[in-house]
């Protein structure tokens, strides 16, 4: 078990080793390994399931891992992480969550993040999800993330589903004030008879905020995505959504990106593609001696890089 911990880890996470700094890391519902730094403090909640990660304005540099594994079949496990970014800080934080099943009944995590990113602070977030297992019960992610940028703050939130999920459901709120800056990023690919949905939300409330949507996909086999990104202009803003989806076999993709605006000044764009591998790409990768199997994977791992 410690092997199969340690390649969980380092899919979601990236941790071979116990890391540096400051970091929780959460197992089959329970905390496994945590450690505060001087500037990051990770306090545990008494009311519920979660833990509180605060951070001292003006801290530089730092990293926090908060990975979560679960490993029992029939598990679900819920948490509640609540981030307090202090002003003027720089730090990166690493999340994701790694289910392996090989049982028969459902394991399910449901991780609800609510970032606090105060005046002048900028925040890298990474998440990655990841399943794995022979069992025949579903792995199931369902992730709810609500952001709330304070005056010139900068939130860069890249969200990434590897592979072996067989259902997930992602709901993400963003509230920008005046001057907030937020760019995410999504790449996804399912494959079988998977499931995947995610619902963005963003109130550009502050003059002069921005914001950025990109979304790369690819579906196979008899596998469905919907993808919804909203994005709302309450005032002289500037906002560009982005949707590009590979389609193969299949598979069924729906992009659904709207865009309102609530004031004269607000500029917002919104793009969306679903299409099938181009047959040039295939041919001009086939002539270098690689099947046409191979020329799509090729194809289709640097799209969603």
């Amino acid at each position: 078990m410690i092997k199969l911990d340690s390649n969980l880890l380092n899919t979601i996470a990236g941790i071979k080793d116990i890391p540096k700094g400051a970091f929780n890391i959460r197992k089959n519902g329970a905390a496994m390994d945590r450690h505060s730094t001087k500037n990051i403090q990770i306090i545990p909640k008494e009311d519920k399931p979660g833990i509180d990660i605060r951070i001292a304005p003006n801290t530089k540099g730092e990293d926090v891992h908060i990975p979560v594994i679960l490993s029992e079949s029939g598990m679900k496990d819920v948490v509640y992480n609540d981030f307090y970014i202090g002003e003027n800080s720089d730090v990166t934080i690493i999340a994701g969550c790694g289910i392996h099943n090989c049982g028969c009944e459902d394991t399910q995590h449901d991780g609800i993040h609510t970032f606090y990113i105060e005046k002048g602070a900028k925040v890298k977030y990474v998440e990655k999800h990841y399943g794995e297992g022979e069992g025949t019960g579903a792995r199931i992610l369902n992730p709810v993330t609500i952001v709330n940028l304070g005056e010139n703050a900068v939130a860069e939130m890249e969200m990434v589903q590897i592979k072996g999920v067989d259902s997930t459901k992602r709901d993400t709120t963003a509230n920008l004030d005046k001057g907030a800056k937020l760019i995410i990023t999504e790449r996804l690919m399912t494959h079988g008879k998977q499931y995947a949905e995610s619902n963005v939300d963003v109130n550009m409330n502050g003059e002069n905020s921005v914001c950025q949507i990109v979304s790369r996909s690819v579906g196979k086999d008899d596998s469905i995505q919907l993808f919804h990104p909203k994005v709302v202009g309450n005032s002289a803003c500037r906002a560009h959504v982005q949707c590009d989806s590979i389609i193969m076999g299949d598979a069924k993709i729906s992009s659904i990106p709207q865009i309102d605006a609530n004031d004269g000044d607000a500029q917002l764009i919104h793009e969306a593609a679903i299409g099938k591998i181009n047959s040039d790409q295939l041919l001009k990768l086939m002539t270098f001696g690689m099947s046409e199997e191979e020329a799509e994977e090729v194809i289709v791992q640097g799209f969603l890089k």
